[in-house]
């Protein structure tokens, strides 16, 4: 392949960490791409800057020196077009945990954020036995039901509807989750 091919492929890879992103308002997806190069005091609240340093023994490879976990590693997957990093997963146990600052409910795009993970990583040979979501501010675990037939379906729907995403085209809105969006003074 020739190497404009690659970096062509590699430009058109969603990241996982946008699933649940898209999933909570598509447009909020191409507001964070614009200003992803300001400084994030720009466009993060308290929530955001909050998970960001919860996140930060992952991102440094300092949760565990475990040499059977992996954590922070950077994932990629060329049949759904996807690249990330992964949050932590035993190798000896095949256990996929994806972490948050906080948990009060479990929403889609958080289950698609690990179901990406779990493609990628089967991908790289390795081999998934259970998916779980952990909750740190009350140190929760929330088991996830491998995907069946519906829920691939649906996340298929989902990187097909991201592919061809076009901010131009109003998509219909949720008042209670525009409330809560950083980018609420820059929707109309």
């Amino acid at each position: 392949m020739r190497r404009d091919n690659i970096k062509n492929k590699m430009n058109s890879y969603i990241q996982i960490s946008k699933l649940n992103d898209f999933t909570f308002c598509p447009y909020s997806v191409y507001l964070h791409s614009v200003y992803e190069n300001f400084s994030q005091k720009t466009y993060h609240r308290t929530p955001q800057t909050v998970g960001k340093i919860a996140h930060e023994p992952i991102d440094e490879k300092k949760y565990t020196t475990s040499a059977h976990v992996l954590q922070g590693t950077e994932v990629c997957s060329d049949r759904y077009g996807l690249v990330g990093k992964i949050d932590i997963f035993n190798i000896k146990t095949g256990s996929l945990v994806e972490r948050k600052y906080k948990i009060k409910k479990i929403f889609d795009g958080q289950k698609y954020q690990l179901y990406a993970q779990m493609f990628c990583l089967h991908e790289m040979g390795y081999k998934i036995k259970s998916l779980a979501i952990q909750s740190l501010a009350d140190n929760k675990r929330y088991a996830i039901p491998m995907p069946d037939k519906i829920e691939l379906r649906k996340f298929n729907n989902l990187i097909t509807e991201i592919q061809n995403y076009q901010p131009q085209i109003p998509k219909n809105k949720n008042n209670a989750k525009c409330e809560q969006c950083i980018y609420k003074p820059l929707c109309h």
